[in-house]
């Protein structure tokens, strides 16, 4: 049997803090052979990030202590000083983070960024480096990377940024990359890129890597063995075949449960519950199927027509139009009580300015936006006051949308404040309320949001939308940035509180899995204009337009079995929506493939219609 590359035995690592040692990875051990690929799986604060952090020798020294062995070859790293992991470091193992844009400098260009390691590691002239540099772009698949080198991070996409990091990783020929969630932050079709490339470059290099993820479709895709870690212990450890076919420890099996499987939603008609399995005992309840919410007989809560956004790119001295941003162009639906209609699509392609645009945040170029029949863009500031009442919005980042400074149950109270709704102590009463019914404690309400989990702090965010009763909630990627079991768990909350309020959900994402098991209906945007919209069995069941069989094809798909197979995937960025100022939208042609179900017309199986449009309008 040949050494393993990497060998970790007995790893604990504790954390100093309010004068004592907090224990985060506690007796971890595991292998990593040559040219295989590990993942270790859990969910957030499981220690996962902390075990890669202290491979590479990157935990702070002061406030951290580090025991047990990390061999990689002949060497032990916890006995190298600082001078000699330098070494190790990029030479030998190489690291990937999760958020590209926070890794990269901002005011150096990428060629440089990815020049400077080689010239720092291996020694190389500027010159050297740069052609070398070039070389690696290419490698990695960064389209025109010669025109590309010398542009700057904020002019690349999510999934390029992530590329030039692999390509500065790859610089030095390591033996172990360790990626530490590289693709959660991405869409859909980009992760499915970066999980491509990351195989094909390991299978040329012959590189093993350590790939860290709480995704567990990713797993299936990628890794030969899996390491499940839960409060900071390796709860299981196996074959990825072994792990999927039969988890033996509770908490894998919670995991595995929480998978949304594209497909698994075949013949339902109606949103479907996760099951809720007991991490300790490992039962699990048998989901059912939503009970129908939708009111057919009434008029839709929402009627969208012809709705266009568009944003107007100055420059010059006097500030002159030179290009439009068309975010959202030409778009229609309708939504009805207890429904959910999903829009999905990549990053930049209209979905989330979609959402704006309806409550009115981002203020539409024409068109009109129907809330029980009452047409908001007509409204003044203190009639649309008072017509907010009856819609709200989720954000993405809870974090992001609570104050800080205000504990959670003035947050919750507010919006009745504001409307006039009730006094001060009946809002507080309502707070509480509120806090129990998605399933936190109401003497939670004194708490500040740094003091709850990011899944405690979406329900809280769900929690201030109800506050006033809404009939319409714009859920903006509500669920994305969460562990795919607390991810789970919010979905099971959305749906039981759509069966018993009957609302009505605009339910925005880039995750087709997630979108099959809660939406009733779907649209697909692409470029700002829906390009296909139709029940949701009929979208998942027959996809007509190219983008809509893109997006599915590149569904991470639970299944070890599968993991050879080699995936069609595009390596092409999305288009830009900047258009010329004197461009002009051609009119676009829909054709029913089903009742309820159209499709826009699309002239170009490769690159249909609009991006054939985007290329010749620039």
């Amino acid at each position: 049997m040949t050494d393993p590359i990497l060998s970790v035995s007995n790893l604990s690592v504790a954390f100093r803090g309010e004068g004592q040692w907090r224990p985060v990875v506690r007796d971890v051990s595991f292998e990593i052979g040559p040219k295989e690929t590990v993942a270790v799986v859990g969910e957030s604060g499981s220690g996962k990030s902390v075990t890669a952090l202290s491979i590479m020798g990157l935990t702070p020294p002061g406030s951290s202590r580090v025991e047990g062995s990390i061999r990689l070859g002949g060497k032990d790293l916890l006995t190298l000083s600082e001078t000699q992991m330098r070494q190790v470091r990029g030479n030998e193992i190489a690291m990937i983070f999760q958020e590209p844009m926070t890794s990269l400098n901002p005011v150096l260009t990428i060629g440089f960024q990815v020049a400077e390691a080689l010239m720092l590691h291996r020694g190389l002239s500027r010159s050297e480096a740069e052609a070398e540099a070039l070389r690696l772009l290419d490698k990695v698949r960064i389209p025109a990377a010669k025109s590309r080198f010398n542009e700057y991070p904020h002019r690349f996409s999510g999934g390029m940024r992530q590329r030039v990091m692999i390509a500065i990783a790859l610089a030095c020929k390591p033996k172990l990359l360790i990626a530490d969630e590289p693709t959660t932050a991405l869409d859909v079709t980009i992760q499915a890129q970066i999980l491509e490339l990351i195989k094909s470059l390991q299978d040329e290099q012959d590189m093993s890597v350590l790939f860290i993820t709480h995704d567990m479709g990713v797993v299936a895709e990628i890794a030969e063995r899996t390491v499940v870690m839960y409060d900071g212990q390796a709860v299981e450890v196996g074959t990825t075949e072994e792990i999927f076919a039969g988890a033996r420890h509770p908490y894998t099996r919670s995991l595995l449960s929480a998978v949304p499987r594209l497909g698994s939603m075949s013949g339902k008609q109606r949103p479907m519950r996760f099951p809720v399995v007991d991490r300790t005992t490992g039962t699990s309840d048998v989901p059912t199927e939503t009970s129908d919410t939708v009111a057919h007989a009434e008029r839709p809560v929402l009627e969208v027509s012809g709705l266009t956004t568009r944003f107007e790119m100055r420059s010059g001295l006097f500030g002159r139009v030179g290009g439009r941003v068309h975010a959202v162009e030409n778009v229609s639906f309708s939504l009805k009580a207890g429904e959910t209609l999903a829009l999905v699509g990549e990053s930049g392609c209209g979905k989330s300015t979609t959402g704006r645009s309806v409550l009115r945040l981002s203020e539409p170029l024409s068109g009109s936006v129907l809330l029980d029949g009452v047409d908001l863009t007509k409204l003044g500031p203190a009639e649309l006051r008072e017509k907010r009442r009856h819609m709200q919005m989720i954000f993405q980042d809870p974090f992001a949308s609570l104050n800080p400074r205000m504990n959670v149950g003035a947050a919750i109270a507010q919006p009745l404040l504001i409307n006039g709704l009730a006094s001060k102590a009946e809002a507080r009463e309502r707070a509480g309320v509120l806090l129990r019914q998605v399933g936190l404690l109401p003497e939670m309400a004194s708490r500040f949001p740094h003091e709850f989990s990011g899944g405690q702090r979406q329900r809280i965010c769900i929690a201030r939308a109800l506050a006033v009763e809404p009939r319409l909630i714009v859920a903006d990627e509500s669920v994305s940035a969460l562990d795919v079991s607390v991810k789970a768990q919010v979905i099971n909350l959305m749906l039981e509180l759509q069966e018993r309020m009957k609302l009505a959900y605009l339910f925005i994402s880039h995750d087709m899995a997630v979108v099959e098991r809660v939406s009733h209906r779907v649209a697909v945007m692409y470029l700002g204009e829906i390009v296909e919209i139709g029940p949701r069995q009929a979208i998942f069941d027959n996809p007509q337009h190219p983008y809509t069989k893109r997006l599915l094809q590149a569904v991470p798909v639970p299944d070890p079995a599968r993991r050879l197979q080699k995936r069609p995937v595009s390596n092409d960025e999305i288009e830009s929506p900047l258009r010329p100022a004197s461009y002009v939208p051609p009119p676009r042609q829909y054709r029913e493939v089903s009742p309820g179900h159209a499709v826009m017309v699309w002239e170009d199986d490769r690159y249909w219609g609009a991006r054939a449009e985007a290329r010749t309008a620039g």
